[in-house]
């Protein structure tokens, strides 16, 4: 990473601390999910396996906050864009990529704290990993390359979105994603319409495959869909964020 993405990405950080309302938010609104779904709904939901429900649906929850928090990448850059920060960048000389990239490395950085959480709470109220050091890796750099793919489609989103509060749908969009999914209930309660969509939507395998990393069970080639989707979502999501950024900039 260049010196000028590095610098950028401290800018983020240092927004990130001036708006401290949605720092919270970001970090504390997955918890707060986690427990509405295992203390309020998990004693009626049966997910077919052996595993507690806070053990089935922490996967999910993980997925869910990263997905969240990588979102608000997309009111980052609208807010740029809106404010004439990004042309005075540019009138220094300073490309697409790094001031893309800053706002991509700032979003990685609240994910490990968000992140860090999540796992701290599911600990102390249940959660039970049988993942060693490989299982745990694997799980974490799979959650990295899924939040980096959503952090560069996100700054698309805020390249194409005229406001930040246009911006701000795209963070719904990805609120919404992990429910129609087997983030929280196995996809064979779902109706049957449902069921095509919810076991090809990216975030489905992703949570497969961080499942069985996280309890040792086999996930079967849900880790290779996983990488796969990730893979194919910041391929497009690169392409577009440049060529987005190029028309804005004219």
């Amino acid at each position: 990473m260049s010196d000028a993405a590095l610098t950028l990405v401290g800018r983020g950080i240092r927004l990130s601390r001036r708006n401290i309302d949605a720092l919270i938010t970001a970090m504390v609104l997955p918890v707060m999910l986690m427990l509405v779904f295992v203390y309020f709904f998990g004693g009626a939901i049966d997910t077919g396996t052996r595993t507690s429900y806070v053990t089935y649906v922490v996967p999910g929850v993980l997925l869910l906050c990263a997905g969240f928090g990588a979102s608000t990448t997309a009111v980052r850059v609208s807010e740029d864009m809106k404010a004439g920060i990004v042309d005075r960048f540019r009138s220094l000389d300073v490309g697409a990529t790094p001031i893309l990239a800053g706002h991509v490395g700032a979003s990685l950085l609240r994910n490990v704290l968000s992140t860090g959480l999540v796992i701290g709470v599911a600990l102390l109220i249940g959660f039970r990993p049988e993942a060693g050091f490989a299982g745990w890796a694997a799980a974490l750099g799979l959650l990295f390359a899924f939040v980096l793919a959503v952090s560069w489609l996100s700054a698309a989103a805020g390249l194409l979105a005229r406001t930040p509060e246009s911006a701000s749908g795209f963070t719904f969009f990805m609120m919404f994603l992990p429910y129609p999914s087997s983030a929280f209930v196995p996809i064979d309660t779902m109706p049957d319409w449902l069921h095509g969509f919810a076991e090809h939507q990216p975030v489905t395998p992703v949570i497969e495959a961080l499942r069985g990393l996280l309890l040792d069970q086999p996930a079967g080639d849900a880790p290779w869909t996983a990488l796969a989707w990730c893979g194919g979502l910041l391929a497009v999501a690169l392409g577009l964020s440049g060529a987005l950024f190029r028309a804005r900039t004219r």
